[in-house]
């Protein structure tokens, strides 16, 4: 099956360009005609991902593939890796340093609303090496 791809690269150095990559996926897809509901989510799902790829990954790499029931989204960073993904999923819980905080970010919500947006989410990490989220928008 076909699908159409779009690729972004997430500038971990620079926070005022953090969110450029949803912004452009929201827009790409109100082109396409896709329902409300699912732009929203999708734009969540990456928006989260790409603010975590700043705060924790010095950036990364999105793929979007939209497919005519599904669209997955797969961001790939090559930071730190997360040593508790448990403890990474509980709503509150953040590494961001005071900096990060300071500027607003860093709440701990990042995973979680991922994970509430996406029908299906996998993490794929490995210390030193990196980590992999693949979501999954199912449009009904």
């Amino acid at each position: 099956m076909n699908s159409i791809h779009y690729q972004y690269q997430v500038d971990g150095t620079d926070f005022t360009r953090a969110g450029e990559a949803s912004s452009q996926l929201k827009q790409n897809l109100k082109r396409m005609n896709f329902p409300p509901d699912v732009i929203r989510r999708c734009s969540i799902a990456i928006y989260e991902g790409e603010i975590n790829m700043v705060i924790h990954a010095n950036g990364g790499v999105i793929d979007v593939d939209i497919f005519p029931d599904r669209i997955i989204m797969v961001l790939k960073d090559v930071g730190p890796g997360i040593p508790d993904i448990e403890q990474a999923m509980q709503e509150g819980f953040s590494t961001a340093n005071d900096e990060i905080n300071s500027l607003g970010f860093g709440a701990g919500m990042g995973l979680p609303n991922m994970k509430r947006s996406s029908d299906d989410m996998q993490i794929d990490t490995e210390i030193g090496v990196g980590t992999t989220v693949t979501m999954t928008i199912n449009i009904v």
